[in-house]
């Protein structure tokens, strides 16, 4: 590969990711701090990301796909985000910062799918090298936790920092954008293009099998106890006094990275079904491990539960879009990918977010969670949905070439 388009595109997804973990992590913290927000309030900032989700497949399918060249989009997208960030800093009020976050999101979620497809473009061998791209977004994330956490903008209640950094980083990749490898749309706009293409809903076909029915399902399920970290994990560790939380919370994405490597050869072995069951069973433990855990003598609890984020994110979704992939076929592979991170980022992750909140606010008195019970029940929520998808799924074998492409 080309070197300058090698360090182009690894800076894009370096960027990509940093934006986002600058402050999504640290969110639900800020919130409590700056607005003394409540669990409601808190689940519908995280909301806009799955908002945002739903959202992107029209803005790709309608725009990007069609009409303008991905880089371009890209940099626009990254600039009016950038602007849209600072003024989140800079809210007096919940009110007033919530519709900048939304509007942020719903601009950012299709960037995602932008920057890949950027990437696949421009890779010789895709499927050989988008990972040594890709990888460096986690890294982007693990900077920007290490950053947070290192500074001391949590333990300062000066988190409105991470949003104006989020800000100039945006505006940075803004800029990159723009010198990016150029990325033509790939689909004639003057051809047709319907709604159910948009949502790639001949996927639904899928949905005939039984056996992918039945991971479809629990893919959205399991969404639903996954919110409960993103929106509550940086909050508990800095209430219940772990120092640096940003910075010990990146220790699950270095997991993430290093179980990445070892889900193949597991697949391989194991088949699906183990694995996505695996993934299932470390969520579970990882929120028992926050119910009981503490930043005394227990804190081994607190750290092994972030670690655990490898397991829990690689072994159920990465697994489950392996799976898709398998299942699918050529004709409607990215079809089938679009509608199952719908189900999840979208849909699942709405109804947890949501819960999340509702049950924050249950168990909130006089400013003070009970912790144990908001970790408790996700953990009930994961070992169901493990239950059902134990009794109800029938395993299947995927090969070493069916990983790889």
């Amino acid at each position: 590969m080309n070197l300058s388009i090698r360090l182009k595109l690894s800076t894009m997804m370096f960027l990509e990711f940093f934006i986002w973990g600058a402050w999504f992590v640290t969110m639900g913290t800020f919130l409590a701090q700056a607005f003394s927000a409540t669990g409601a309030q808190t689940g519908m900032a995280y909301n806009t990301q799955a908002i945002g989700a739903i959202v992107a497949p029209f803005i790709i399918g309608l725009i990007a796909d069609r009409y303008f060249a991905a880089q371009k989009i890209l940099g626009v997208l990254h600039l009016i985000g950038g602007v849209l960030l600072w003024f989140a800093a800079t809210s007096a009020s919940f009110d007033a910062f919530y519709p900048y976050i939304l509007i942020y999101m719903l601009l950012y979620m299709p960037t995602l799918a932008l920057v890949n497809s950027v990437a696949f473009r421009h890779l010789p061998d895709p499927a050989g090298q988008f990972a040594q791209i890709r990888v460096l977004g986690t890294i982007g994330w693990i900077v920007a936790g290490l950053v947070i956490g290192n500074l001391g903008w949590e333990s300062k209640n000066v988190l409105h920092y991470t949003f104006q950094m989020a800000a100039v980083a945006s505006i940075a990749l803004g800029l990159l954008s723009f010198f990016l490898p150029d990325t033509p749309p790939a689909v004639d706009k003057n051809s047709k293009v319907s709604v159910r293409d948009i949502l790639g809903l001949d996927a639904l076909a899928l949905l005939k099998d039984s056996r992918y029915l039945v991971f479809f399902i629990a893919s959205i399920l399991i969404c639903i106890p996954l919110a409960f970290y993103y929106q509550n994990a940086n909050l508990f560790l800095n209430e219940v006094g772990v120092e640096n939380a940003a910075s010990k919370m990146a220790y699950g994405q270095v997991s993430e990275t290093l179980f990445m490597l070892l889900l193949p050869i597991f697949i391989i072995r194991f088949g699906i079904k183990i694995s996505l069951l695996v993934g299932m069973a470390a969520w579970v433990l990882r929120y028992v491990l926050f119910a009981y855990g503490d930043a005394g003598d227990k804190a081994w609890m607190l750290i092994l539960g972030i670690v655990l984020h490898g397991i829990c994110y690689d072994f159920f979704f990465v697994t489950g879009q392996i799976y898709t992939n398998y299942k699918a076929g050529e004709k409607i592979k990215s079809a089938a990918q679009g509608l199952i991170t719908l189900a999840t980022y979208g849909i699942g992750m709405m109804i947890g977010f949501t819960l999340a909140g509702m049950i924050s606010d249950k168990y909130t008195a006089d400013g003070v969670h009970s912790w144990f019970n908001i970790w408790i029940i996700p953990a009930a929520i994961a070992a169901a949905v493990l239950v059902l998808f134990l009794v109800s799924f029938k395993d299947e074998k995927v090969n070493a070439e069916n990983i790889k492409h």
